[in-house]
């Protein structure tokens, strides 16, 4: 079984041959495909297909690159639709230092820090885990979910330290290794991989982003190089491919337990 815990299916990339994907991802035995919404304004979109689609299941939430097209209402938006549509978790949410840093522009991190704080407030409050969102914050990102505590989750295309690692993991968290780890110039991507316990890692995409080196840079990442990944996995830790399938899954529906359930039954219809 395969697990893909992190892939943007609704994105315009797939708009020529999604339903394709999904068809091939299943017969690859990709069992799952988590897809968290971005923005508000694909929550409507990311449920729909999922309930297209059995072995898709959504996540809701607001990323910090999309914050300044946000507002306080798409925070009750968001509540609603927990109510209503019981997503496995709340994502992708969290903090980007990389694209604005808090030097040049400490205005936008601060909408960014209020959308992630308040979040992991409704995420503390309906008991689900979190999609994270990580790049150059870490250490913030580990503050505030010191201060919240919240369901655990998973560390998206995680790209820290080992320390940092370690208390994520403490705090109840998998992280998420993908295409990044496939280059072989990704010296410490890969020996996270290799040196992290093997219960806290699950596999992810990023699909459409993130290609695996041998797509390259210009090509477009799909579900449908999971299995390849996993088996880079399997490489670096020197153990069978197989055992790399059984684990990571097994850690996916541990963390985001709404999964199993998801696998016997239907998403609410809109």
């Amino acid at each position: 079984m395969l697990i893909d815990t992190h892939c943007h299916l609704d994105a315009a990339e797939f708009d020529v041959d999604r339903d394709l994907v999904i068809a091939q991802a299943v017969q690859q035995g990709i069992s799952k495909i988590v897809i968290p919404s971005v923005t508000r304004n694909n929550f409507d979109a990311v449920i729909a297909l999922c309930n297209q689609h059995k072995n898709c299941a959504y996540a809701l939430g607001v990323h910090p690159m999309y914050v300044d097209s946000a507002s306080g209402d798409d925070l009750e938006t968001l509540k609603t639709y927990i109510e209503q549509y019981d997503p496995v978790a709340i994502g992708e949410i969290g903090l980007d230092y990389f694209v604005t840093n808090e030097k040049n522009n400490p205005e936008h991190i601060t909408r960014q820090t209020y959308f992630f704080t308040e979040q992991l407030k409704i995420a503390k409050q309906y008991n689900l885990p979190v999609i994270l969102h990580i790049r150059h914050a870490v250490d913030d990102i580990l503050k505030h979910l010191r201060r919240y505590e919240v369901n655990g989750g998973i560390a998206h295309a995680f790209n820290g330290s080992f320390q940092q690692a370690e208390q994520l993991i403490a705090l109840g968290f998998k992280l998420g290794f993908g295409g990044a780890m496939t280059y072989s110039r990704a010296l410490k991507i890969r020996e996270l991989a290799c040196k992290l316990p093997f219960e806290s890692i699950v596999l992810e995409t990023d699909s459409p982003d993130i290609p695996p080196e041998w797509i390259g840079p210009a090509g477009r990442n799909t579900p449908l190089e999971l299995s390849k990944i996993a088996q880079v996995l399997a490489d670096l830790r020197q153990v069978n491919v197989a055992e790399v399938l059984d684990i990571t899954s097994a850690n996916a529906l541990r963390v985001l337990p709404k999964l199993t359930y998801l696998c016997t039954s239907p998403h609410v219809l809109l």
